[in-house]
């Protein structure tokens, strides 16, 4: 077979839509090397050569193999990214809906400047009164959970380009197979550290193209703990509290190797359940209350409102130091609680921290000032002194649940 034959040949296939240009151009490639070869080894039949070298490269070429023009058009409309699970995950070049399935995926998101784009959350995002302040379009996202179940049903009438899902989730076969089976790529959000919830923020960043102001925030993050540091070093061993930090129930603490044992210790407090042996469920931690008698900590912080009147008028609580001296503090509340697991608000904690239990040692930082400062860079909204007040305080920032959110 002539070398412009095949050409010819190749032309129409390209013409009926079976080749691409640049299949055709790897066709003529390949004969050009084929006519070098056959000039070589004249004793070898040039066509049966040609067409072996075709076939093969019909099958190993990725020009060619398995490839039509729907998959080649969906390759060029998708990249590759990698998430915290180290999964390699295609998502569409443009994300346009997003799906927040853990609550910390949805305050990034909006802090990142896409907030109107979700279109699916978790009920507890509704309950965030000035994120849904700052984002009215959140109230109206559909939920799609029931009875703590993922409903891929309700999902699929968002019409999510991308979904972000906690670890625990997207552990579970029976959650994440709904999703497979309708082609949703689906991005794991998971960290126990500083530096993994950086690294989270980037990956959420690189999904829905902001990553520059993913790497804003970061650099924020990196200089405050920098920052904290050196205030830190300051401060004398001997005086550093014992601090004892529960997260939404009185009971439930900070567990070892998790975030919030890392930035409690990085504000230069002893965190008594940090290194102690817990009673765990799923991800979380629980102490017993005969624990936290014997450790007796100097300070008490709380992130739900209500839960430090409770260990005021309790008989138990009321016998620890700190209950006496009235050193139970509520941590503030602004788009989420501040230092809370899943909080977006890391930074402002080790602020916070730091001014509240060393106020001697940390006099340069005013708390009013870095509230207002960091609102006003991240999520572009200037808090009035009422509303800072309001966070500060960390009360009356998140609506009670409802009988209907508690299925969900």
């Amino acid at each position: 077979m002539k070398v412009n034959t095949l050409c010819v040949r190749a032309a129409l296939f390209r013409e009926n839509e079976y080749l691409t240009n640049t299949q055709v151009h790897v066709i003529r490639l390949q004969i050009k090397r084929m006519k070098m070869i056959r000039d070589g080894y004249a004793d070898m039949r040039f066509r049966n050569l040609i067409m072996l070298f075709l076939a093969g490269g019909m099958i190993l070429h990725p020009v060619f193999g398995g490839h039509d023009k729907g998959t080649l058009r969906a390759m060029e409309n998708t990249r590759t990214i990698i998430d915290c699970a180290n999964r390699k995950v295609q998502v569409p070049r443009r994300v346009k809906r997003i799906a927040c399935l853990y609550a910390f995926s949805g305050h990034v998101v909006t802090m990142l400047g896409r907030g109107t784009d979700i279109v699916a959350v978790v009920g507890g995002l509704k309950r965030d009164v000035m994120l849904t302040y700052l984002c009215p379009s959140i109230a109206d996202a559909v939920v799609p959970r029931y009875n703590g179940a993922l409903n891929v049903e309700e999902l699929l009438k968002s019409r999510p380009d991308v979904v972000f899902l906690k670890e625990d989730m997207a552990g579970k076969e029976s959650e994440t197979s709904g999703l497979d089976r309708f082609h949703i790529p689906w991005v794991v959000i998971s960290f126990n550290s500083m530096a993994e919830q950086q690294k989270a923020v980037a990956i959420i960043g690189e999904v829905i193209g902001e990553t520059r102001a993913a790497a804003d925030y970061n650099s924020y993050y990196r200089e405050t703990i920098d920052r904290v540091g050196t205030i830190v070093k300051s401060i004398p061993g001997d005086r550093k509290l014992s601090l004892y930090h529960s997260t939404l129930e009185p009971l439930k603490t900070d567990g070892p190797r998790s975030l919030a044992a890392e930035w409690t210790r990085t504000a230069g407090v002893i965190n008594v359940s940090a290194g102690a042996e817990l009673i765990t469920s799923g991800e979380d931690y629980y102490a017993t209350i005969e624990q936290v008698l014997l450790w007796n900590p100097r300070v008490i912080l709380v992130n739900e409102e209500g839960i430090d009147d409770y260990m005021k008028n309790n008989s138990l609580w009321s016998h620890m130091d700190a209950v006496k001296q009235g050193r139970i503090y509520k941590m503030p509340t602004g788009i989420s609680r501040w230092g809370h697991p899943g909080s977006v608000e890391t930074p402002l904690a080790l602020l916070w921290t730091v001014k509240t239990l060393y106020p001697e040692y940390a006099v340069s930082i005013n708390l009013r000032t870095e509230t207002k400062r960091f609102y006003n860079t991240f999520f572009n909204y200037e808090l009035s002194d009422t509303m800072t007040d309001s966070i500060l305080s960390g009360k009356g920032m998140r609506t009670a649940k409802s009988k209907r959110n508690k299925k969900k």
